[in-house]
């Protein structure tokens, strides 16, 4: 009966954010996903500062550091996997959408490299690009709607320098978007779903059908100014706010503090509404580009977990609103739900790329088994 553990695979999935990395090792048998270690450090405790990214376009964090934390994490949980997939901050990745005119599958990949070029602010030859063909069909009468992505080779080069550093063999570079649609919408998932997903500096929202990505936009709208703008409303003096920044953040707004009248919640949701008006923005652009209405929105991050967000954004939208869990479907010992309630929505990209790597790697096993 020990048989199929000579089949199981491991793998990590390594988010790097802002302010923290965080590390998930799942376990595959068959179909089957088990997770087997997961851990984070926060910036914090590891450097005594947030990673140092630059916004927008290029991240110039030291790979000396960040290095050093996977390495952390990686020791104190015991982790001897070593081959791994690392998510790329959206901030550091170009996304667009556009069409081409009706024409042969063989004529795509010219038109889009050409088309390109319009839309990307770098030379192609600094860039790795990725594109999806997500409407229409090649060789009929209709145009081609395209998925396009692009991430600096500057920065590929810093995550294999990271990963090199840390020990480990990265096997997959991808943008975090494709990692929340790995662990959150579901592999017979058909509708339309709007992932939201909250991090420290910047909001990522994106529209997917099924697993396919429709859309993405990122805005610096995020947990800081939520954590800043929802304390300006409260009747704090500036020792308590500094206090409450530097031990609890946005933990503050889920503690359990007394709050009579709602005070402490009511500031939170009039803080998150600049984030509700720009998932506004997204779904009328997606319903009026291409006569759809999302059926479902999922919010991710640091915020997710705030008494009151969910309702409040079903509220808002009318639609059926949920708070990701990307271990649903994967398996864990029963004592770790209550510590993975509590943290499933920060851990939506690491367990997506998890799951990435391991689907690169049974590719790429499949694809060698044929040329044999």
């Amino acid at each position: 009966m020990a048989l199929p553990k000579l089949f199981a695979r491991r793998y990590l999935g390594i988010d790097i954010g802002t302010s923290s990395v965080r590390i998930v090792e799942l376990e595959k048998n068959g179909k089957n996903f088990k997770l087997t270690n997961y851990g984070e450090i926060k910036s914090e405790a590891a450097v005594a500062e947030t990673f140092r990214v630059a916004r927008k376009a290029m991240a110039f964090f030291s790979v000396e550091e960040v290095s050093e934390t996977i390495k952390k994490i990686i020791a104190q949980a015991n982790i001897k996997t070593r081959q791994c997939a690392f998510s790329i901050p959206d901030f550091s990745t170009f996304f667009t959408n556009f069409k081409l005119p009706p024409m042969t599958e063989k004529e795509i990949p010219e038109a889009v490299m050409f088309e390109a070029r319009q839309h990307i602010p770098l030379p192609l030859e600094s860039v790795t690009v990725d594109w999806q063909l997500v409407g229409g069909n090649p060789g009929l009468s209709q145009d081609l709607e395209i998925v396009l992505a692009a991430i600096p080779n500057e920065i590929v080069e810093q995550y294999k320098e990271i990963a090199k550093a840390a020990n480990l063999e990265v096997e997959s570079l991808d943008a975090e978007v494709f990692g929340l649609i790995e662990a959150l919408v579901a592999d017979n998932e058909t509708k339309s779903t709007c992932l939201v997903d909250i991090g420290t500096q910047s909001t990522v929202c994106s529209i997917c059908e099924g697993k396919v990505l429709k859309t993405s936009h990122s805005f610096d709208i995020a947990g800081n100014h939520i954590l800043e703008r929802a304390l300006q409303g409260l009747p704090f003096d500036q020792e308590t706010v500094r206090e409450i920044k530097k031990n609890y953040g946005l933990k503050f707004f889920s503690a359990g503090v007394s709050d009579p009248g709602n005070l402490v919640n009511n500031a939170f949701l009039g803080a998150m509404e600049s984030i509700a008006k720009e998932v506004g923005l997204m779904l009328q652009g997606y319903a009026r580009l291409g006569n759809k209405e999302v059926s479902k929105i999922t919010i991710s991050g640091g915020a997710a977990l705030i008494p009151g967000v969910m309702k409040s954004f079903k509220e808002r939208f009318g639609c059926e609103v949920d708070i990701a869990d990307p271990f649903t479907g994967i398996n864990f010992p029963s004592m770790l739900t209550p510590e993975l309630q509590k943290i499933a929505p920060v851990y939506s990209v690491a367990v997506g790329m998890a799951k990435r790597g391991l689907a690169a790697s049974d590719s790429k096993k499949k694809a060698s088994q044929k040329r044999q």
